[in-house]
């Protein structure tokens, strides 16, 4: 299990996140849930070591990982696909791949796992050997979290992963992280379609103003008068 506990952060002087709990079982999705600057995105960089933790502690199998570095919490199986997708545009979908599993590189497992991926997406085997830049918004998004499941994650975590895609293609891409969760996956999903990331994940958290809002297994927050009044407009 992932635990955030009553983690705080700042980007120099400004507050980011005050005061933010979460627990992220390995057997399912769990979605981090808000408006606009609520700091669902910073809670992922707190996550994978991207900025640092001012209070509070980050657990993985009941291991603080605070002082790890990014790269340890990766061999660790905290991966991170970030909001924006940051494929390198110039190299070919493989090799992309290839970069994932860099940090966790086991050369007689690197074949196995690409066509693990392509088992995935199958939409990427077709374009293995096209740049990545070159590639529509939904093939860079499977491209993406395939390069995340590349380092043999325990706890992948999703940035945004439906931003500026079509509805068919969210769909999509929400059908496959549901596969990738029943593989023993456990899927930290930060999204703005609330009601989307509601129907598909096992357990959630609303964070708003940088603090936990609510929390619980996905079917009681759809359930809940709070989150519908505050967050799906009903």
């Amino acid at each position: 299990m992932l635990e955030v506990k009553n983690i705080s952060a700042y980007y120099g002087d400004a507050q980011a996140l005050e005061d933010v709990s979460l627990q992220m079982p390995f057997n399912g999705i769990t979605a981090l849930l808000g408006p606009n600057a609520a700091g669902k995105s910073t809670t992922l960089r707190v996550i994978s070591g991207l900025i640092p933790a001012k209070t509070g502690d980050i657990q993985f199998n009941g291991q603080s990982v605070l002082r790890l570095s990014p790269q340890q919490r990766v061999r660790l199986g905290i991966v991170h696909v970030p909001e924006g997708r940051k494929l390198f545009g110039s190299l070919t979908v493989e090799e992309n791949l290839i970069l994932g599993g860099y940090v966790t590189r086991k050369d007689s497992k690197m074949q196995s796992r690409l066509d693990a991926i392509y088992d995935h997406f199958p939409r990427l085997a077709e374009r293995r050997n096209q740049e990545a830049g070159l590639m529509s918004g939904g093939e860079q998004q499977m491209c993406a979290v395939g390069r995340g499941l590349m380092a043999e994650p325990k706890a992948l975590l999703i940035d945004e992963m439906s931003l500026g895609l079509a509805p068919v293609i969210v769909t999509q891409m929400f059908s496959i992280v549901r596969d990738i969760a029943s593989t023993g996956v456990g899927v930290l999903l930060v999204e703005q379609h609330v009601k989307n990331a509601l129907e598909v994940a096992d357990f959630a958290t609303i964070i708003d103003g940088g603090q936990t809002r609510v929390t619980g297994t996905a079917a009681d927050l759809r359930e809940s008068d709070l989150v519908r009044e505050s967050y799906l407009g009903k």
